[in-house]
């Protein structure tokens, strides 16, 4: 099995370099976040740590449940689009790990509920 808590710490790690690039570059903050961005980091935190597909979690982007907030989910989008490409020169491990997950298969868990989602389109 693999190590679950390496796997959130792994994570949230990735996650507050996103946000914090975001916040540093677009609200120009010097060491901490501005108080939208360390409540959406909470948030982000909390919606991980209790994803119902881990340890074998998909990326956020191909995750068949959306477990933010519309509102949340959109910012999220907005910070990756502008931080993931400048990520590789802050993280490119992180980034090298992203993009092994993205083209990992689904696990059965994930693909049982991809299938209900689609039904449920239909």
């Amino acid at each position: 099995m693999k190590n679950l808590a390496k796997i959130l710490q792994q994570e949230q790690a990735t996650l507050e370099q996103i946000i914090g690039l975001y916040c540093h570059t677009r609200h120009r903050t010097k060491g901490s976040l501005c108080v939208e961005c360390q409540e959406l980091l909470d948030y982000a935190r909390e919606r991980v740590s209790h994803c119902q597909f881990l340890p074998d979690k998909p990326v956020c982007a191909r995750c068949p449940v959306h477990c933010y907030k519309r509102s949340y989910r959109e910012k999220v989008r907005e910070m990756m689009r502008f931080a993931g490409p400048r990520l590789i020169f802050k993280d490119p491990i992180a980034v090298v790990r992203h993009f092994r997950l993205n083209l990992r298969q689904d696990s059965e868990q994930v693909a049982k509920a991809r299938a209900r989602s689609q039904i449920r389109a239909d």
